[in-house]
């Protein structure tokens, strides 16, 4: 994949979460989200964290900023301006790295984990806050083949070192389920969630 293509959908896929973030009241930042261990606040953490994972491979640090428990718009704008430095410089974007999927170029990697993380914990954020939880169709049509092939590994907690939870067991849904629906059940997450 060409690094412009995954600049592309990368910021159109950070710009929706970030609409998200910006729309998020501050009475509901300590909402459950459909993640059992995280709340609205978790969720943009887990993002924010996993933003900073990218810049590792590259040797490179997080910018200065607050963090997400002072500021998470603010948090969350600093690590996607890291991130974007990442996919605009085309000696980084084009550089390789190895990843738990193999070796990656840069872009790739950012493709393949933070800009599709941002669709899933999207719906989470949403779901926590009560916004429209509606994914994009074209990620969803991308996604849902990308997570139905995913090895059974990813649904055993700690098969990828101590503590780490990559996605929670699978959850059925009817066979007749929207794509969005099929996807959500696949990345552990109830459709049809009801915060506590």
């Amino acid at each position: 994949m060409e690094p412009a293509e995954s600049l592309a959908r990368y910021r159109r896929r950070a710009d929706a979460f970030e609409s998200l973030v910006v729309a998020t009241p501050d009475n509901l930042w300590s909402a459950q989200s459909p993640c059992d261990d995280w709340d609205a606040r978790g969720v943009v953490d887990h993002i924010v964290v996993m933003h900073d994972v990218m810049l590792r491979p590259v040797g490179l640090s997080p910018s200065a900023g607050p963090s997400v428990a002072e500021d998470p718009l603010r948090a969350f704008r600093r690590a996607r301006a890291d991130v974007e430095a990442l996919l605009t410089d085309s000696d980084i974007a084009t550089r390789m790295t190895s990843s738990p999927a193999g070796e990656l170029s840069v872009s790739e990697m950012v493709d393949q984990v933070i800009s599709q993380d941002l669709v899933h914990h999207g719906w989470d954020l949403a779901m926590a806050t009560g916004q429209d939880a509606t994914m994009h169709p074209g990620d969803v049509e991308e996604l849902l083949p990308v997570v139905a092939s995913l090895p059974d590994e990813v649904y055993i907690p700690g098969a990828y070192g101590p503590d780490i939870v990559v996605l929670g067991p699978k959850v059925a849904v009817p066979s007749d389920a929207s794509a969005q629906d099929q996807l959500l059940g696949l990345l552990g997450r109830d459709p049809h969630w009801v915060a506590p």
